[in-house]
């Protein structure tokens, strides 16, 4: 049935995706799993072309199931080794020992990369070459939009095969989406089982964070600081997940705007609040719909891939989503989010690795600090820096400044990554 609620429900079920690892490698893999399958083996030769943002989110991340190993190369061999493309975005969770093994070989063998000319910020080319013959596979605009395949020069898929600036936007007002997350009819929904099964696997995948020795373990770190804040275990729970999550961890992510980190961001403090405030099962989903729904709504002004963090996005949705849970009006939730935009903008992308565990911490924390302020009865004011004369005007102008005004930042970025001079 289609009604009012119908095309929020359907950015749900787009947009909270259980993925196995960081989502560009796992992108890769999946391209290069889809071509491998097709090829029926492991390529003779392999040709990669990416667009520099996935350069940048692939570098220095563990690619899960690899024993390891950091890396374009290593996405894409695991990927041709596996060749389960149906599994998408979990396209590694079922990888043998045998198939491990064979990975950590594969990954040495001669291997193409290339930056894409194309204009899109989100583009992948995987090219394989077996026993004469050559399969492609196009992925643009996001994690798992294959949008062409060809077989020897020969196109035999072809969908939506444009550069994504010719993508739609949804053209949400903050205000619209604090009603939505109020009224939504949930119970028994395809929507409430999504939010539910969100909350599980990233609380999971932090247990396990605040559990191992994965990367520089800053959720253990702030934990040990008070263990029964919930504003420090909101942070601390948040930031072990992502711990786990860059650091090869196996276990899933329900992931939100095609970023896992964002997902956990959104979701881990909402869960975590809505425990030390003994909220209702309904209250707690409710502040989650909200959480994702201002995320999705942020980062579609900024684009899938920025300079510009996308946690800070997120941490603005678990701010909102916590508010809600705080019972604060719609006016306070609107705050919440602005003073939460005019804090934490400033935090740059430098790809997917171990410290982006800190900057959700710092997310959260500037979202807890909007919080606060709100609480206080104390806002930013418009012209105070970025910040506008309504919400979605601060969200419009944190969107241009992220895709028009950080394009040479985020080359910057990238070329001392990569060591250029």
């Amino acid at each position: 049935m289609t009604d009012s609620y119908t095309p929020y429900r359907e950015a749900l079920l787009k947009e909270l995706l259980p993925a196995m690892g960081c989502t560009e490698p796992i992108a890769l893999a999946y391209a290069a799993a889809e071509a491998g399958k097709r090829l029926g083996g492991f390529p003779e030769s392999i040709d990669v072309e990416v667009s520099r943002n996935i350069v940048k989110n692939v570098k220095s991340v563990i690619v899960p199931n690899t024993g390891g190993l950091y890396g374009i190369e290593a996405a894409v061999a695991a990927g041709f080794v596996s060749r389960r493309p149906e599994a998408k975005l979990q396209v590694l969770a079922s990888v043998s020992d045998a198939e491990r093994s064979e990975i950590g070989e594969r990954v040495h063998e001669p291997m193409t990369i290339r930056q894409s000319t194309e204009p899109d910020v989100f583009f992948i080319r995987v090219t394989g070459k077996l026993k004469g013959k050559t399969t492609s596979v196009t992925i643009r605009t996001y994690h798992t939009n294959i949008t062409c395949i060809e077989e020897d020069g020969r196109r035999i898929f072809s969908e939506g095969d444009a550069c994504e600036e010719d993508a739609p936007e949804e053209n949400w007002s903050i205000a619209e989406l604090i009603r939505i997350a109020r009224e939504m009819p949930l119970k028994g929904t395809e929507t409430e089982a999504l939010l539910r099964r969100q909350m599980e696997c990233n609380l999971a995948i932090a247990r396990e964070g605040l559990k191992g020795s994965w990367g520089a373990t800053i959720g253990q770190i702030l934990l040990a600081r008070d263990a029964d804040d919930p504003a420090v275990k909101a942070r601390a729970w948040a930031a072990a997940a992502s711990d786990a999550r860059m650091n090869g961890c196996e276990l899933p992510v329900v992931i939100v705007s095609g970023s896992g980190n964002q997902g956990i961001t959104a979701s881990v403090p909402v869960a975590i609040f809505g425990e030390a405030l003994h909220s209702t099962d309904e209250g707690v989903i409710r502040a989650l719909l909200l959480s994702d729904l201002v995320t999705i709504a942020l980062k579609q002004g900024i684009g899938k891939l920025s300079a510009y963090c996308g946690a800070v996005s997120a941490g603005c949705g678990s701010g909102a989503g916590i508010a809600m849970l705080e019972h604060l009006s719609d006016k306070d939730i609107e705050a919440v989010i602005s003073n939460a935009l005019a804090i934490t903008s400033g935090l740059l992308c430098d790809g997917a690795k171990s410290s982006c565990a800190a900057k959700i911490s710092m997310s959260v924390e500037g979202a807890l600090l909007a919080l606060d302020m709100v609480k206080h009865k104390k806002a930013f004011r418009a012209g105070d820096g970025i910040v506008q004369e309504t919400t979605d005007d601060t969200a419009a102008a944190v969107g241009r400044i992220a895709s028009q005004g950080m394009v040479d930042t985020d080359r910057e970025i990238i070329r001392v990554m990569l060591h250029e001079s």
